[in-house]
């Protein structure tokens, strides 16, 4: 995968904007070559994109001319609309890697600008992320089809999460009987309100939306997304263990004895100190442990791959981004007793949203998502794989809590 440029700062602030609104899109580096040629290269985290949202199925698509798709698109700035059409195709050349061109694209961008794609109501609308300011169209008091876009996908990501909001409110107006004294008992009284019937599935309680109440300040998101091991069995080293053997280092262990140990980070940008790195590659939807050595090529640095060390499958990552940051209406109550029973009544939600997994890959291939190791550390404690963002990065990733007041 060629690695996306690091994003500037006005950058950031327009990706920082667009997750704090729910939207999902995805991203497309203008090169010096596609500029010239007119033709981009379709990766995959583009063509998931696509086929998730149900614009175009690149995997499913025959080579040729003859089997070219055309997408109605309007190309938006910061004032106007430019009605085009964007082709999708796969050449009969080589392996028919995938390819894309917005027609008249040149008129709005440069080499090495930064776009966004984003498909909405049959439309694919594509947005110059290094020249258009978007949170100043968004607050402008003029309408513009840019506000007007990103106002209606708003919409549409928050319908369940207004439609419930609507009936905790009509709940918070009386008290009800909890089912027990406890938090459990709560969150169970108010699913039954609801219309949710009590079963053991792990899935959301109201259509996506998982449902918790508390009475205390509730933990928030830390550095660490989560916690996930290789797949062991696809990888070519086995285990940690093997990780240690392999490139550990001696470091005192609890008993004061000398032992192998291994702690790292690792990120997709340069190796670290023992010559290990990531890779992603989003077309067999992998992410990989790789040994590395710098060459430099034209006079800028490269790292190649000198050994295969490990791997995770991508849908597993992400699926595990969604589990452990699922999107969750966190219910605080008030709580009184009569006569030996606990009543409540609802009266404030902190209302955490899904991270916008899109993001996941980009942000881990820009070297913002990374990787800790720490195998056989010398304390005793198990061995921890932990998947970290960087703190100026959470708001590209994580739309922020909202308060919604029920009284």
């Amino acid at each position: 995968m060629i690695h996306m440029r690091n994003f500037n700062e006005f950058e950031v602030r327009n990706i920082t904007f667009l997750t704090q609104k729910n939207i999902e899109y995805t991203l497309v580096q203008i090169t010096e070559t596609g500029f010239k040629k007119s033709i981009l290269d379709a990766t995959e985290p583009m063509r998931q994109y696509f086929k998730d949202c149900g614009m175009h199925d690149y995997s499913a698509q025959l080579q040729g001319q003859g089997h070219k798709v055309s997408q109605p698109t309007a190309i938006l700035d910061e004032a106007s609309i430019f009605t085009t059409s964007t082709s999708l195709y796969r050449p009969e050349t080589k392996k028919g890697d995938p390819r894309i061109w917005t027609f008249n694209l040149k008129k709005y961008c440069s080499p090495n600008d930064i776009l966004l794609m984003m498909f909405h109501n049959k439309c694919l609308y594509v947005v110059n992320l290094s020249r258009v300011n978007i949170e100043h169209v968004y607050n402008s008091s003029i309408l513009t089809p840019l506000k007007e876009l990103i106002t209606n996908v708003n919409s549409v990501a928050m319908s369940i999460a207004n439609e419930l909001t609507n009936n905790l409110k009509d709940i918070a107006k009386e008290w009800h009987q909890a089912d027990v004294l406890a938090d459990t008992g709560v969150g169970r009284a108010i699913e039954r309100i609801l219309g949710i019937e009590m079963n053991s599935s792990k899935l959301p309680d109201y259509k996506g939306i998982e449902l918790k109440s508390f009475r205390d300040k509730r933990p928030g998101v830390r550095s660490t997304l989560f916690c996930q091991v290789p797949d062991w069995k696809n990888s070519h080293l086995k285990s940690a263990k093997d990780i240690v053997a392999k490139y550990g280092y001696l470091r005192l262990n609890k008993d004061g004895e000398q032992a192998l140990t291994y702690h790292n980070t690792l990120n997709c940008v340069t190796p670290n100190s023992q010559n290990l790195g990531l890779t992603l590659y989003p077309i067999d939807k992998r992410l990989a442990i790789e040994e590395k050595k710098g060459v430099v090529d034209k006079q800028k640095m490269k790292y190649l791959k000198v050994a295969d060390v490990a791997l995770w499958q991508l849908p597993t990552l992400h699926d595990r981004l969604l589990e452990k940051h699922h999107e969750t209406f966190w219910i605080e109550v008030e709580s009184k007793v009569e006569g030996g029973e606990e009543l409540f009544r609802p009266t404030l939600v902190e209302h955490t949203k899904n991270p916008v997994v899109s993001q996941f890959d980009t942000l881990l291939d820009t070297g913002y998502i990374t990787v800790d190791l720490l195998l056989s550390r010398s304390g005793g404690h198990g061995d921890t794989i932990a998947f970290k963002i960087k703190k100026q990065a959470m708001p590209m990733l994580f739309p922020e809590s909202e308060q919604i007041s029920l009284r």
